[in-house]
C-alpha cells in the first residue's frame, strides 16, 4: 500500500541555542593556548629579579626594599602621589631648575587611587601597580604574538622580553611597564580591528610618558592604512579612535603649557630644563666622542651596546614585514632615544616598552627550540642570568641615572 499521501509531520526546526546579551570585551576573550607557562615564566625570572636586587641591597647596606621603590624618578612619582603637581623642583648644579610637571599624570594618579581605598604606603603602591601593569604587558604580548606567529613564538617573545638586560625597570615603581601594557593592548585592538578600544588605551598611554604619542602615531597611521585599502569604506569607530588616540598627550601638554604661561611652548621648556629634546642625535654624537676619547663606567658602553642592538633589531623587524602599526610604534621609539639628548644610561630603559623589536629573535629562538631544544634554553639561561645581575647592578650599584 502506498504510503505517498499520507499526511507526515513537518520536521521541527532546529532549535537556536539560547544568547543572551553580549558581554563585554574583556569578559569574551578567550586565553589563548599556552598563555599561563609563558607567564610563569615571566614570573618566575622578574621574581628572581626582584630578590636578587633585595639581596644586593642586603648586601651594602641598604634598606632592602629602597631600591625598588625609591629609585631615582620614583621619587618624583611618589611625591605626586601625595602632594600633587607644583610643590616639587630641583635646581641643577649649573643652575636649571627642573619642575616636577615633565612627569606624565597617570602612573601618580593610579598610585595616589590606591592609597586612598587601601592600606598600602605610596612606595607599596607604586610597586603594586608596576608589578600589575608588568604582568598585564606579558600577557599582552603573548596574547598579540599568539594571534601574529602562533604559540611557540610568543612564548619566546615573553621570555625575552623577561630577560632583557634592562627588564628589572618593569619591577621598580617605574612607569615602563604601565606605558608596557597599555602600548600593547592598544597595538592588539588595532590588529583586530577594535579601533575605539584601541584609541582609549592609546590615549591612556599617552598620560603616562612623554613617548607615549609613539601610541598614537601607530594608531593613526594603521587608521590611514585601513582607509586607503578599504577606499573609505570604514566605519565610523575607526574614525572616533583614531581621533581619541592622540588626546591624552595633547591634553597633559597643554595643561603644563597653561599652568606655565606657555600653552603651546611650556611643557617642552620644562623638559629642556631636564635636558630631555630631540636634537637630531648631536646629544648622542657628544656623548660617543666623550666616551671614545675619555672613557666610562661599565653603564655607558653597556648602553650604547643596547641602542646599536635596537637599530639592528628594528630594521630586522622591517624586513621581517611586521604589521604596520608595530613598526611604526618600535620606529617612533628607537628614533626618538637615538635622536634625544638627554642621560645615555637612561636610553635602555625608553626602549624597554619596544617589544616589537624582539619579534625576529623571537621567531629564531622558536625555530632553535624545535630542533636544538638544548641549545635554546642554553641561550636562555645565560640570557636570564645576565639581566638579573646587570638589573642588580645598575639599581643597586651603580650610580648613573636609570
Amino acid at each position: 500500500m502506498s504510503t505517498s499521501s499520507v499526511p507526515r509531520p513537518e520536521p521541527a526546526a532546529p532549535s537556536r541555542p539560547f544568547r543572551g546579551p553580549a558581554l563585554p570585551l574583556v569578559a569574551r576573550h578567550r586565553i589563548p593556548e599556552g598563555a599561563l607557562p609563558a607567564l610563569a615564566l615571566f614570573a618566575a625570572v622578574r621574581s628572581a629579579g626582584i630578590l636578587v636586587v633585595i639581596v644586593a641591597n642586603h648586601l651594602t647596606g641598604h634598606p632592602l626594599a629602597r631600591s625598588l621603590a625609591h629609585s631615582w624618578d620614583s621619587r618624583w612619582y611618589l611625591h605626586i602621589a601625595t602632594q600633587g603637581y607644583g610643590h616639587l623642583i630641583w635646581i641643577t648644579p649649573s643652575g636649571g631648575v627642573q619642575a616636577d610637571w615633565a612627569f606624565f599624570p597617570l602612573y601618580p594618579g593610579l598610585i595616589r587611587a590606591l592609597t586612598t581605598v587601601l592600606p598600602l604606603t605610596p612606595g607599596q603602591a607604586g610597586l603594586f601597580v608596576a608589578w600589575a601593569a608588568a604582568g598585564a604587558a606579558a600577557y599582552g604580548i603573548y596574547v598579540l604574538a599568539h594571534h601574529l606567529y602562533g604559540r611557540a613564538v610568543a612564548t619566546a617573545l615573553v621570555g625575552l622580553w623577561a630577560v632583557l638586560p634592562h627588564a628589572v625597570e618593569l619591577t621598580i615603581a617605574y612607569t615602563e611597564s604601565l606605558f608596557a601594557a597599555l602600548a600593547v593592548w592598544s597595538l592588539y585592538c588595532v590588529l583586530k580591528g577594535r579601533w575605539l578600544w584601541a584609541g582609549s588605551l592609546a590615549a591612556l598611554a599617552g598620560l603616562s610618558r612623554p613617548t607615549g604619542f609613539a601610541v598614537a602615531a601607530a594608531v593613526g597611521l594603521a587608521a590611514a592604512q585601513e582607509v586607503l585599502r578599504r577606499r573609505g569604506r570604514v566605519p565610523a569607530t575607526l574614525w572616533a579612535g583614531a581621533l581619541t588616540a592622540p588626546l591624552g598627550w595633547l591634553a597633559y601638554v597643554l595643561w603644563v603649557g597653561q599652568q606655565t604661561g606657555d600653552p603651546l611652548g611650556g611643557y617642552f621648556k620644562i623638559q629642556s630644563a631636564w635636558d630631555s629634546r630631540f636634537d637630531f642625535g648631536a646629544g648622542a654624537l657628544r656623548f660617543l666622542r666623550a666616551l671614545f676619547l675619555h672613557g666610562g663606567g661599565f653603564v655607558y658602553p653597556a648602553a650604547l651596546m643596547i641602542v646599536a642592538v635596537s637599530v639592528v633589531l628594528f630594521g630586522l623587524l622591517c624586513l621581517d614585514r611586521a604589521p604596520l602599526a608595530l613598526v611604526v610604534f618600535a620606529g617612533v621609539l628607537v628614533l626618538l632615544v637615538v635622536g634625544g639628548s638627554g642621560s645615555f644610561s637612561s636610553k635602555p630603559r625608553f626602549l624597554l616598552p619596544v617589544f616589537p623589536l624582539l619579534i625576529p629573535p623571537a621567531r629564531a629562538l622558536a625555530r632553535t627550540w624545535r630542533v636544538r631544544p638544548a641549545q635554546a634554553l642554553l641561550v636562555g639561561g645565560a640570557l636570564a642570568v645576565v639581566s638579573l645581575l646587570y638589573g642588580a647592578y645598575v639599581t643597586v650599584v651603580a650610580h648613573s641615572p636609570l
